[in-house]
This record gives C-alpha cells, structure tokens and sequence, in this order.
C-alpha cells in the first residue's frame, strides 16, 4: 500500500433498481476503504439521460443507507471534489475530448444513427474501428476543409477514440494478476456523445483521476473496456497516476449458468434488489434484516479462510482482505441466504427487532400497546422465525384467539374422557390469579396422570386450542403469557370445535 491516502468510489447510474451485485460492489469498496483508514465515495453516473429513472438516485442512497455503507463523499454529502453527479460536471469533460483529438489520439465522427445501423446490417459483426474507420465519415478519412465546414456548421457529431492497430496493453489486476489485451480486438468506443456529454469510458477516467481515486472495484462484466481505460490514462498523461484495479467475479445464476438477473429471480421466486423497487419486491419487503443481507453479499466470493459464515459489518472490515476474493463467480443460493437472515434474527435482541417485528404485525391489523408484552413474545419465538415476516404467523395467536383449528391433528382421537380432562383443566386455572408456566406444567401433568391420560394424548390438543396448529414455543410458556382468563376462554372455545 502507497503512503497516498486509499479512496475509493462506487458509481452506479440512476436507471432502475440497485442490483445486489452492484450493492456487493459498493460493499467491497466500502470495506477495503475501512481496513485501510481510507474514504469511500458515491458517484452518480448519470451520463446517459436516455436510461435516466427518475427517483432511482434517491433510491440507491436509501439502499446504501440501509445497509449501513456510509459514503463519506457524495451528492448529498458534497466534498472538495464536488459534485458528484456526472450530469452537473459536463463541462469538465469536453476539453479532455478535444485534447485526445489535438493529439491524434481521438478523431470526430459525423456518421448518422442511420449510416450506422446500414453498415451493421450489411457487414457481419460490424465494428467502428481500425478495419472501417477509412470508410466512415469522420475527421480521420474527410479532407481538413470538409471537417472544418462540418464543424462549423455545428454538424452533430461524436467523438471517438482511435485505438491503434497491432499493439498490446496490459495491467496487473488486484484479484486476477496480469492481464492483457490485443488492440486489433477493441473498437473505437464513443468518448464524447452528440449532446456534449461523456460515455462512461471517459467520464470514469477523467473523475477518477480528478478525485484522486486509488483504487477501483468494479464487475468482472468491465474487463472487455479495461483496454479503452488503460489507453485514456496514458494518452491523457495520467497513467502514473491510474489507480489500481480489482475485477470481482460474478454473482451467478443458483445453477452457476450465467450472471445472475433479474428474470432469474422472478422464476425462481427471489429479489435481486436490495429495497423494494417499482413493485418489484427487495430483500427488505420480503423481511430479510440489513445485517443478514451484507453478511450474505460479503460470502459471495469472499471468504476469511476461517471457516466462519457470521460477521457484522465492524467484523468485515477488520477480516477484509483482496487475496481471499475469488477469481470465480459466487453461485447464489437463496436458501442460504434465508439460512443468514434466520442466524441474525436468533442473535439479535428483542429490543433492536421491537420496531421492524410491531410493522408487520401492524401491517396484518394487530398493534402491540403492551411494550414489554411484545418483547417477550419476540424472544419466545425469534428462534422459529427464518424472515421478519415469520413474526406474523408465529405470534399472531399471541394477540388474537384462533380464528380456526387444526381438526384433523384431533378429531379422529377425541374422547368424552378429553373433554372432562380439560373442563377440570379450566377448573385448575380458576382456582389461581396467574399463571406461573413451570408450576402449571407440573399440575397439568399430574392431573392427566390421575385420569389415566398420557400427557403426549392432551398436550397437542391443548397447544391447537391455544394457537390453532402444531407450531409455537413450549406450550405453558404461551399459556402462561396468555394469561389465566384468556387461556381458559381459548380451552373452552377448543372443547366446543372439537366435539362439534
């Protein structure tokens, strides 16, 4: 590491919902600043007006913010090296464009969209570089007069970088090593579009470099452009100080066929977004906690070596480190991704999962005024559920009577001599003001003892009329919470159903 201050940026652009790759990207640029004392900066990318979504930057602060990586530089939290948003910075940009024309390093080009699509559909895998440029209209085959007129004339054009002919350029990626490319297999990428503002390939180079940006992290679906980028830093004189480079591998489809995307989770049944977005449901809508989701991002194609799985985010950055990344793409399992949130709900408190449990619950008509009543439900029962959303079926009873039972689990087995067990059961509980759970067991039990009832015979019965199925913690426990009036009116209301 250079005694040069580490910062990193993450730059996404505002044209839909935040992909959890792109949230892992942001991820692992946030936790190698961390580790190395360094600053962590969003970049709006908004280059392209035409993809442009409006409320999708908003969207990808809110999705950063839930997750818990703070940028220290960003549109909403402006820097010395503001602004941040590609759009409010476009005349930075042109003057470096022309630059690399003055150089012969870039050329102007006049062809039309039409011109253009003629040529692809005519020439079989058509690309605008060293094999076609003579042919095309741009300053490189037309006569300096003709240039000059079109110019001029503010004829609409683009500028584009002439990449050279039988060359090889090279960098040395942080997660893959050496890397190289053959000039005569790139083309020449637009730099500077028609209505003044920069493709990607020259914006990132030009605010990368102006940022002072050290490292950068970004898909291994960036590769094929590394030879532009590589070739920018050294024509536009910057190469010393191009930062370093990492390529993470993909996150792949749960058959490990391909990236992941969004069509594969609406088949399969799963978000790839972080938040809910546009009626597409995120990791937080389907109740999944922050924690469990950035712990679930970081073990794709991460690892410490040590064979542990659970890490909160201060535990992240202090075991991060680039030579545990892998070079190959990380299979997604939503299974253990639900194996992740079900971990973090059993080691969260009560008290930090009170809020996030009483929205669903009201959510599903059911307001908690008992604080403390809430809080010993969440602890009764975090342990059985895998998503926030659990909380809802296996608490509901604690809030509300059955509304319906499970007649088959008792029906076939009910006797007369059930019902008198548990009209003597109701008897017990009147003769008492609470109910200690501990001590009612032992009296439930002893009482079937003497009227010849194995406990196992009365006990589902007894958990059905409390919660209405097989499910819930130990059952005294639920009693005991219900309280002596409220267990007694749930027995009776079960004898009732059951001997209908």
């Amino acid at each position: 590491m250079s005694d040069k201050k580490v910062r990193v940026r993450f730059a996404p652009s505002p044209t839909g919902g935040l992909h959890l790759g792109g949230v892992r990207t942001a991820l692992f640029n946030y936790l190698f600043a961390k580790k190395n004392n360094g600053d962590f900066i969003l970049r709006i990318e908004d280059t392209d007006q035409t993809r442009f979504v409006a409320g999708a930057e908003e969207y990808i602060l809110d999705c950063l913010k839930w997750c818990g990586i703070d940028a220290d530089e960003s549109p909403v939290k402006p820097g010395q090296y503001a602004p941040y948003r590609q759009s409010e910075r476009k005349s930075l940009y042109r003057q470096y464009a022309e630059q690399l024309v003055m150089q012969g390093h870039a050329y102007y080009a006049f062809d039309t969209a039409e011109e253009l699509d003629k040529n692809r559909k005519e020439i079989p895998n058509f690309q605008y570089g060293q094999v076609y440029r003579d042919g095309l209209r741009n300053s490189l085959s037309l006569p300096q007069h003709e240039v000059d007129a079109l110019l001029d004339a503010h004829t609409p054009h683009v500028i584009r970088i002439k990449i050279p002919a039988d060359e090889t350029v090279s960098f040395e990626d942080m997660i893959r090593g050496r890397v190289t490319f053959d000039t005569n297999q790139v083309d020449d990428k637009v730099l500077l579009k028609a209505d003044g503002m920069p493709t990607y390939h020259l914006a990132v180079v030009v605010d990368d470099y102006l940022m002072k940006i050290t490292h950068a992290f970004r898909g291994e679906e960036w590769l094929p452009s590394a030879p532009v980028h590589l070739l920018l830093w050294k024509y536009l004189g910057w190469k010393d100080e191009m930062p370093k480079w990492a390529h993470l591998p993909l996150i792949l489809k749960p058959d490990g066929h391909g990236k992941l995307s969004k069509r594969d989770g609406a088949r399969l049944g799963f978000p790839v977004f972080a938040l809910d977005w546009q009626g597409d449901k995120g990791y937080d809508g389907m109740g999944f906690l922050p924690e469990a989701f950035v712990n679930m991002l970081a073990m794709l194609g991460w690892n410490d070596g040590s064979g542990q799985e659970l890490f909160s985010l201060d535990e992240l950055v202090s075991k991060f480190s680039l030579e545990r990344i892998s070079k190959a793409g990380a299979k997604f399992d939503f299974e253990k991704a639900k194996w992740f949130n079900a971990e973090w709900i059993k080691r969260s408190s009560a008290e930090s999962l009170k809020a996030q449990v009483a929205e669903v619950l009201a959510e599903k008509g059911i307001t908690v005024a008992d604080e403390a009543q809430l809080l010993t439900v969440i602890n009764l029962i975090k342990d059985r559920c895998t998503l926030l959303t659990d909380f809802y079926d296996q608490s509901k009873y604690f809030f509300e009577s059955p509304q319906e039972y499970d007649l088959n689990a008792v029906k076939p087995k009910w006797t007369a001599e059930k019902t008198a067990f548990f009209n003597d059961v109701i008897g017990l509980l009147n003769q008492t003001d609470t109910i200690n759970a501990a001590e009612f067991e032992e009296q439930f039990k002893a009482l079937a003892s003497q009227q010849s009832l194995k406990p196992g015979d009365v006990m589902l019965p007894f958990r059905i009329m409390l919660v209405g199925g097989k499910f819930g913690p130990h059952v005294f426990d639920i009693a005991a919470l219900l309280g002596k009036e409220e267990t007694v009116n749930r027995i009776a209301a079960g004898v009732e159903a059951f001997i209908r």
